[in-house]
């Protein structure tokens, strides 16, 4: 009776491991080529998946600069919509080994991957993720993206299984 029962629990441990990893069959692998040169300056963002340390920001923009130390500063900024005040957080980053990953963090020794999953040609927008599939950005070079660069933007998203419908377009105005 143990060994059915243990067997059933092993079964079952394994079809609930098969159904998680099939249910993220999210494509996170960053661009190939990628000069963090370029990669540098301010950035508006125009689509976000929701989350905590976001909600309720509009004009929301990301600046990164090369520090010194050969790190990058980050700032993230935007606007309160209860308050109307502008907030920031400060963070730093370091590129990784891997072209396009950068390792980004807010809070003192706690970093998270910065994918950048695809790049405008010209370095004028990107599709930006995490390890995780809870996040996704969209961020330009200025505030408004043209409609059909938009949606091919959505469309190189989608092709890589995040779910587009999900997305806050944020107001830049």
């Amino acid at each position: 009776m143990k060994i059915v029962i243990l067997l059933l629990v092993a079964v079952l441990l394994i079809l609930a491991v098969a159904v998680v990893s099939a249910s993220d069959r999210i494509d996170r692998k960053p661009v190939g080529l990628f000069d963090l040169q370029r990669y540098l300056g301010t950035w508006y963002e125009i689509a976000r998946y929701d989350h905590s340390f976001e909600r309720g920001l509009a004009g929301v923009q990301a600046h990164y600069e090369l520090r010194p130390d050969g790190r990058i500063g980050v700032v993230n900024s935007g606007v309160d919509y209860r308050s109307d005040r502008r907030k920031e957080a400060h963070g730093r980053a370091h590129a990784t080994a891997v072209p396009g990953r950068l390792r980004v963090s807010f809070f003192w020794i706690f970093y998270s991957d910065y994918n950048v999953l695809e790049l405008g040609p010209d370095y004028d927008w990107a599709l930006v993720g995490s390890r995780s599939s809870k996040y996704l950005w969209i961020l330009s070079r200025t505030p408004v993206l043209p409609s059909p660069t938009l949606n091919h933007i959505l469309r190189l998203a989608e092709a890589r299984g995040y779910d587009t419908r999900k997305l806050l377009f944020v107001d830049q105005g």
